[in-house]
């Protein structure tokens, strides 16, 4: 399930081709204010998807098992 999206983006309006990384959340969880996520902070994940649209972005991190942060990142 998709809990945060962390937007690197500099250009902040261009969504039709994106970098993403998907990461557990849980792995935030030391992280001074952030909110605190189910799991262990040693849980590993960390998947790259190149070239979605954002909306494909969101929809992929949402079928995620557990809990996750979407990093965004400019595409091209």
């Amino acid at each position: 399930m998709l809990c945060n999206i962390v937007d690197h983006r500099k250009r902040r309006h261009r969504w039709k081709s994106v970098v993403v990384i998907v990461e557990a959340t849980c792995q935030d969880n030391g992280v001074a204010d952030a909110d605190q996520a189910a799991g262990d902070p040693g849980t590993v994940l960390c998947e790259e998807r190149k070239g979605l649209s954002l909306a494909e972005a969101v929809a992929w991190a949402q079928g995620f098992d557990m809990d996750v942060t979407l990093f965004i990142y400019d595409g091209d």
